[in-house]
């Protein structure tokens, strides 16, 4: 199979092969290089973003099951004060980096541009905490997002999870929790996200188009699940993909790379999903990698995958 980059990525990927050749290497297993790496990368795509104004923000926190405090960030254009929707976000970052404000100018955007207010949840990262512990501090801020809707303007009939990349597990786990306990979300908005531990074999021809490589997924997909990586003892609740059960979730959109290694994942999740009766839109992008939106938010590929979620957020 022949694979063939997006030419207006051409030049963005090779700028960063040569501004990587004398950063240290991202040894596998070695989360704390990839930590750093990553954080460092996160800031220079939130600068990428065009600045947007009008937008207000509050800080609050919500309590997790273990009784930690969990940062949420509100983003309002504070214009209506009658219920309307709002979109719980958990940030991307393979689940072992990033953090709130990396994403400040994106989840502005958003706003400005979908007149959608979202709560950004700082969830906890792997390994400091594992397992289900990270979807359930996500769930935690939308316990507390309904809980505090008639304060905030919010109809708890029209919330909405969003969650991008390694931010994709937590927020499809907080649809399944969702389901489970009875909570209804509109919709689950799941932008290349990362959810299936057992995408551990290498596809040699999309090797060279990795922005998020094979090695990557095995030290953060370790950072959270440990000895239990790829076995029969991994909850769905930490890797949605091992979900058996399908039916009664919010209907889905889901967005992805062909050059990603998530797409397989990503395309197996909304046929299961579709199987069990869920509605589903689902767009798989030529000739990108993970997170092109963020590394060319300009390109013509960024544009459409932007308007297809501003379409859904204002449907909302």
């Amino acid at each position: 199979m022949n694979y063939t980059l997006d030419p207006e990525l051409v030049p963005l990927l090779a700028g960063r092969t040569d501004q990587g050749a004398d950063a240290p290497a991202r040894k596998r297993g070695d989360w704390k290089t990839i930590r750093e790496a990553g954080n460092l990368g996160q800031a220079a795509m939130a600068a990428l973003v065009p600045p947007v104004s009008g937008i207000t923000t509050a800080t609050y926190f919500a309590t997790a099951p273990d009784g930690a405090r969990i940062e949420l960030r509100w983003y309002t254009t504070g214009q209506s004060t009658a219920p309307g929707p709002a979109v719980l976000y958990a940030h991307g970052g393979g689940m072992i980096l990033g953090d709130l404000n990396a994403y400040d100018t994106l989840l502005s955007w958003y706003v400005a541009h979908s007149r959608v207010p979202f709560l950004s949840v700082g969830y906890r990262l792997a390994p400091e905490v594992n397992g289900t512990m990270l979807a359930e501090d996500v769930f935690a801020g939308l316990t507390w997002l309904i809980d505090h809707a008639r304060d905030l303007a919010v109809d708890t009939g029209r919330i909405a999870v969003m969650g991008d990349s390694g931010g994709g597990a937590p927020a499809a786990a907080t649809a399944i929790l969702a389901r489970d306990r009875h909570i209804p979300l509109s919709r689950q908005i799941l932008v290349y996200p990362m959810l299936d531990d057992r995408n551990q074999t290498p596809d040699p021809a999309r090797q060279p188009f990795l922005t998020w490589t094979y090695d990557d997924n095995y030290t953060a997909w370790n950072a959270v699940l440990g000895d239990t990586l790829g076995t029969a003892a991994v909850s769905p609740i930490a890797a949605p993909a091992r979900l058996t059960d399908y039916a009664g979730l919010a209907p889905a959109y889901i967005d992805t790379g062909d050059l990603d290694i998530f797409r397989d994942e990503d395309i197996a999740y909304a046929a299961r999903l579709a199987a069990a009766g869920v509605p589903v839109e689902l767009h798989v992008h030529p000739g990108v990698p993970h997170g092109w939106d963020r590394l060319a938010p300009q390109s013509g590929a960024a544009q459409r995958a932007f308007t297809d979620r501003i379409r859904t957020l204002a449907a909302l």
